[in-house]
């Protein structure tokens, strides 16, 4: 959401009619009317404005849009989940983002801790990104050697960060298992974690 300027998320999630300005040469469906009966992801709504937080703020409440130079109201039929890395309580207090929306999306609240907290995690995420990286490629893909180096690291970046960490070594690997000569040198200039 907060990559996109104010007018051009609103036409992405409720949609315009033919007409409702330059170059709407016909109706386009928004975000809202596509997932009906599904799910709808409003990722980094922490970033949106106060005037779309408004706009927003009566689809969660009432259940109902209007797409943009349309003459009717629609009913929103999708489940809405939000996302943010902003601490919107800390918004709150700034009055930066609005309470009424803040309460109307904090319904059931999932934090998920950064990935230095959950290495857990690590070898699922590394064997899923390497099945999108290399069209399919096993867990096998990578050495314990290079897991090793990929467990103790901090990842002050988070999983998006893991990510272009196995992207780049999957390149230079150019087919071949990823080892540890293929990842970069200050992945391995880490401390040993206590």
């Amino acid at each position: 959401c907060g990559a996109l300027p104010d007018t051009l998320l609103e036409s992405e999630l409720f949609g315009y009619k033919a007409g409702a300005f330059t170059g709407a040469n016909r109706d386009k469906p928004g975000r809202l009317a596509l997932a009906q009966g599904g799910t709808l992801l409003l990722d980094e709504i922490g970033d949106i404005s106060p005037a779309m937080q408004i706009r927003l703020l009566r689809v969660l409440q009432d259940r109902t849009y209007e797409p943009l130079g349309a003459t009717r109201t629609l009913k929103a039929e999708a489940r809405i989940i939000a996302a943010t890395n902003q601490d919107l309580e800390a918004a709150l207090q700034k009055k930066t983002f609005r309470e009424d929306l803040y309460y109307r999306v904090n319904v059931v609240r999932i934090e998920l801790p950064p990935l230095r907290e959950r290495r857990e995690d690590i070898p699922f995420l590394i064997a899923a990104m390497l099945g999108r990286t290399n069209g399919g490629a096993s867990r096998d893909a990578i050495s314990e050697e290079a897991l090793d180096v990929l467990m103790r690291y901090e990842y002050p970046g988070n999983v998006r960060e893991l990510e272009s960490i196995i992207h780049s070594a999957a390149s230079l690997a150019q087919g071949q298992a990823i080892d540890a000569k293929h990842l970069h040198p200050k992945l391995q200039q880490r401390k040993p974690l206590t």
